[in-house]
């Protein structure tokens, strides 16, 4: 989804598409590091450690709907090819981030419901479940205008801008949304864990990611 005016910014995208496939990958282990060893991986059954239910959920969401949605929003400018591929690539990253961010969801009602929590009381379950009920009318809106046959080409051209705009919008609120889950883990007193440092540097390095995504897509490919 490239934005074709920003030639004042003076920088075209590929340092912003390099910087992000760096900030993925930190994202990406600095989650793996998280999870599986401060949080002692994953399961779904509920055992002497319940919480291991719910590690699965920043897992799988931070996979999903941070790195893969992303990865998708920079689709058009990462991958070479003709626009049909491109296309193509874009529309199954967004898919696999929708099947990652159902898992995600399942994990932690799973463990809600086992562990008699109440459901959708906190900011973070609120933009949680308004990020991805819109991530998944976006997906089906766009699959209509721009993958469905009949759809014409004034209408796929009206709503572009739109598709655009609206996707970058969603992608913010997922960031947003994993910043509020990690706040959830708090470590009151004087002892700071290493795990809290591992969360923090996360936490960072999605936010810088979610920025630099932004700005590969909105500066020019060339002068």
């Amino acid at each position: 989804m490239p934005v074709k005016s920003g030639a004042s910014f003076r920088l075209t995208a590929l340092p912003m598409i390099v910087m992000a496939q760096l900030l993925a990958a930190a994202v990406f282990t600095l989650t793996l590091v998280w999870v599986l060893h401060f949080r002692e991986g994953v399961t779904w059954e509920m055992g002497s450690i319940p919480q291991l239910v719910y590690t699965a959920h920043p897992l799988f969401m931070i996979i999903g709907l941070v790195i893969c949605t992303g990865e998708a929003v920079m689709a058009y400018r990462i991958v070479l090819g003709p626009r049909a591929a491109r296309k193509a690539v874009h529309l199954l990253l967004h898919l696999l981030s929708l099947g990652f961010a159902a898992v995600g969801l399942y994990a932690a009602v799973k463990f809600h419901r086992d562990a008699g929590l109440p459901d959708i009381h906190s900011l973070h379950s609120w933009l949680g479940i308004a990020t991805i009920g819109l991530y998944a009318l976006q997906w089906l809106v766009a699959f209509v205008y721009f993958v469905f046959p009949g759809a014409m080409m004034t209408m796929r051209a009206d709503y572009a801008p739109w598709h655009i705009f609206f996707g970058i919008v969603i992608f913010l609120m997922a960031v947003c949304t994993a910043e509020t889950g990690l706040a959830k883990y708090i470590f009151p007193g004087n002892d700071y864990p290493s795990e809290a440092f591992v969360i923090n540097f996360l936490g960072i390095s999605i936010f810088v990611f979610g920025v630099t995504v932004v700005l590969a897509v909105i500066l020019p490919s060339r002068y």
